[in-house]
């Protein structure tokens, strides 16, 4: 099983961002299952990933299913306190907020306002490793990757983008309780 030893600063949020193609939030017991671009075959860990549709799928990985943030490239965070992955939609260089404090700061404020796509169901063995799709697993957590700790067990996964100014908007997809 694949370790990751990442340094954790309470109150510091870590932004993970991609070359231009998805993120994938893939189980540390599976991440040697995900060959990223590399491979030999003809479509690659990588094309299927970018093959989900919408702001969030699941993809087989090993013999559990790993978490797709796609649609386009963003910069996300993990938000445990909310059960969140923060998307920040890219922006022209008139915007202001960034991901930084303001950024985040709305979050609790439009949480209230998303509407929220109906809900995948995700079987998740324990902690994930969010980094560039494109990666391949065992090189995952060298650089630009966040560890998600998740309790093993049954999770919805749904989506919801939320508006936050005329240059900026928030991606949202949480993992939570299914729903009943």
């Amino acid at each position: 099983m694949a370790r990751c030893a990442d340094p954790v600063v309470p109150g510091v949020v870590r932004w993970v961002e991609s070359a231009g193609g998805p993120l994938i939030a893939v189980p540390e017991a599976v991440l040697p299952f995900w060959a990223g671009a590399d491979g030999d075959e003809t479509s690659s860990d990588y094309d299927r990933a970018c093959d989900v549709a919408g702001h969030a799928g699941l993809l087989p990985v090993g013999d559990t299913r790993a978490l797709v943030l796609g649609d386009e490239s963003a910069a996300t965070a993990y938000l445990p306190e909310h059960g969140l992955f923060v998307r920040r939609r890219p922006s022209g260089p008139e915007d202001p907020s960034g991901p930084d404090g303001r950024l985040l700061a709305e979050v609790p404020a439009v949480l209230d306002d998303a509407v929220w796509a109906p809900a995948l169901e995700w079987r998740v063995p324990g902690p994930l490793v969010l980094f560039d799709a494109a990666r391949p697993g065992h090189a995952a957590t060298a650089t630009g990757h966040v560890r998600v700790e998740l309790t093993p067990g049954r999770y919805g996964v749904s989506a919801a983008y939320v508006p936050t100014g005329p240059w900026a908007g928030l991606r949202l997809v949480r993992v939570g309780a299914p729903a009943a």
